[in-house]
């Protein structure tokens, strides 16, 4: 049976940039004082403004929550802004919060986490009392091996418990961990071991996709043999049913041989302003950028977020069909659910083909998945095979990217994010107008507080284009109601003979057609007009380009200046779903191509650039 569908979008996955949605007829709200759901529309905008003019209390009242080993002194100390600090003097346990205190209220015996991997046929769970177990005893390994408080450990992990067990034993200590992507290969490795200098890399022999094993190990191995900097140690965890990995002597150990004689170790506390972790933005070129998160607020803001925003109550299962190497997985997989005493669901799989695209609705059914994370590519994937209806009863998420559902999605901005959409001389745009969106300071708690020893360089990217202002380098427009619009990237806006034209708002027209699977809109040369948008369409049965053309027409006007659509077999897109438009354009435009490194299947390319080389376009050789 189809059942209602409930929406969010979210590009980071944290309260960084979430926005409160409204979906056809269901709204979340949040009621004032006890923070919790509720269906009136006044508590939303009076929790909304509260947290906006009283940002201390209201965020005050959210961490208490949470056990702290030395309440702070401050709440918010935006003296040095945009460096905003909050629960300034205050001192907690991240890992403390999300392990040990369920196992003491009596939550032992709860599963903490779910590994459903369809692509090993397998399905294991983890008691908080097990994971309490495992995160003290490689927390007593690292100890061991010279890890101590502000230190660094990069993890390098496939979708197993083993990665997050990592994390926690991290924090654990008061160390700081930097996980990377699966999909990074060997140089892009190199230059986190490199920036980060880790004292301890943890990693495993291999990762599993659909059809094929993948081989962590020896692609560390690689990306050791490239960094100036070498870590003392690297400890690795041999999947049993893969072979094992050979370790190198004087260096690499193995994970089992090393918990096995291990000595448990208690939770270091540490400054609430003290980094948990360190992320590196995707395909980091040039100047390695790591965004810090500071544990206070890390802690509390996702702790709050799992009721307010998501509506599930402690105990209940969660799952965020992300990434781990993601900033979602790492909010969403890892801490947040943890945080709040929730079951989390790991999934090493796929939307379709692991082993078909009833999956995701098996892991909701069996596991009783409460409310579901995803991104909407994946539901795309999914619609394109599944013809009778939706079988969800939970309630879903996207983040990520558009959604495009047909009657389009809207939102309010989270309370702490004053979010702005303002023209190129920093005035609000007139409603429906495209915009940039910025976010007035200072960033509430659980946001990104700096980059990983680049202040200045924090500053610059994210501080320098508005003042007083947070750029979040997307696009969108506010209407008269308030209710903002997420587009696109910023660097996505499409400029027709000077009428900005957002390439989201025309791929939510293209994906208005039935027959249109996936949709990317680019803005290619024109001699007359500087750019035009060109669409490259999946779609589901061969049919004419011309009645999508018309089709946006219809729906955005003849502004759209929509003229040229391409049919294509595939479009290329990053293992965590998202369209890679950039590497299009540039192809289209006959500029090298540089295919990001994060590109699932590169092979997609040359069947787009004939189809390009057809209308005149991507002259150039790849």
């Amino acid at each position: 049976m189809a059942g209602c569908v409930r929406v969010l979008i979210s590009r980071t996955g944290s309260p960084c940039h979430t926005l409160l949605c409204k979906f056809r007829t269901v709204k979340y709200k949040i009621q004032r004082r006890d923070l919790s759901l509720t269906s009136s529309r006044h508590s939303y905008d009076d929790a909304f403004r509260e947290s906006i003019k009283r940002p201390e209390e209201f965020w005050g009242a959210a961490a208490e929550a949470l056990t702290w080993h030395k309440k702070w002194n401050k709440v918010l100390d935006n003296s040095n802004a945009p460096l905003t600090k909050w629960f300034v003097g205050g001192e907690l346990s991240t890992c403390y919060n999300a392990v040990d205190r369920h196992v003491e209220s009596g939550r032992g015996e709860q599963d903490a986490i779910i590994h459903d991997s369809p692509v090993t046929k397998s399905i294991t769970r983890m008691t908080y009392r097990e994971l309490q177990k495992q995160v003290s005893a490689l927390a007593g390994v690292l100890s061991k091996h010279g890890v101590a408080k502000g230190d660094r450990v990069l993890i390098y992990m496939p979708m197993i418990p083993q990665a997050v067990v990592a994390m926690l034993a991290t924090v654990r200590l008061g160390a700081i961990h930097s996980l990377v992507f699966g999909g990074f290969a060997s140089k892009e490795l190199s230059v986190r071991i490199n920036h980060a200098q880790p004292k301890v890399v943890i990693s495993a022999n291999c990762g599993v996709e659909p059809g094929r094993v993948v081989p962590y190990k020896p692609m560390l191995d690689e990306a050791l043999a490239m960094s100036d900097y070498q870590p003392s140690t690297c400890i690795i965890y041999n999947r049993p049913e893969f072979d094992s990995a050979p370790l190198k002597l004087d260096r690499d150990l193995g994970w089992e041989e090393e918990l096995d004689s291990a000595s448990p170790v208690d939770c270091v506390p540490v400054d609430a302003t003290d980094p948990v972790y360190l992320l590196y933005t995707s395909g980091t070129t040039g100047l390695p950028k790591a965004v810090v998160r500071p544990s206070g607020g890390h802690a509390v803001a996702l702790n709050w977020s799992m009721y307010n925003i998501y509506g599930v109550r402690p105990g209940q299962v969660w799952w965020a069909a992300s990434d781990l190497g993601w900033v979602v997985g790492h909010s969403y997989i890892a801490y947040g659910p943890l945080l709040h005493g929730n079951t989390t669901v790991i999934f090493e799989g796929k939307p379709v083909g692991t082993p078909d695209p009833g999956t995701y609705f098996r892991v909701i059914h069996e596991h009783n998945v409460v409310s579901m994370f995803t991104a909407p590519t994946a539901l795309r994937a999914i619609r394109a095979e599944v013809k009778t209806g939706w079988p969800i009863t939970s309630t879903c998420y996207g983040l990520g990217m558009n959604l495009h559902p047909p009657a389009g999605v809207a939102g309010k901005p989270v309370p702490g994010w004053n979010v702005k959409v303002l023209n190129s001389q920093g005035k609000k745009t007139a409603p429906g107008e495209l915009g940039e969106i910025f976010v007035k300071q200072p960033l509430p708690p659980g946001s990104l507080s700096t980059l990983w020893n680049a202040d200045e360089q924090f500053v610059k990217t994210y501080f320098s284009k508005l003042d007083g202002y947070y750029s979040t380098m997307d696009s969108g427009c506010c209407d008269e109601n308030g209710y903002i619009s997420v587009l696109s990237r910023s660097d996505d806006v499409i400029n027709v003979a000077g009428h900005r034209l957002s390439a989201g708002a025309l791929e939510e027209a293209i994906l208005e057609c039935d027959d249109v699977v996936e949709a990317a809109v680019i803005g290619v040369p024109d001699k007359l007009k500087g750019q035009v948008p060109l669409g490259l369409c999946v779609i589901k049965h061969e049919g004419s380009s011309k009645a999508i053309v018309n089709v946006v027409r219809q729906t955005v006007g003849p502004v759209a200046a929509l003229k040229q659509v391409l049919i294509v077999p595939k479009l290329p897109k990053t293992r965590s779903g998202k369209i890679a438009r950039k590497s299009l354009a540039a192809m289209a435009a006959g500029k090298v191509l540089e295919i990001p490194v994060t590109i699932e299947d590169a092979s997609v390319y040359p069947a787009i650039k004939a189809a390009l080389q057809e209308l005149g376009y991507a002259k150039e050789k790849l």
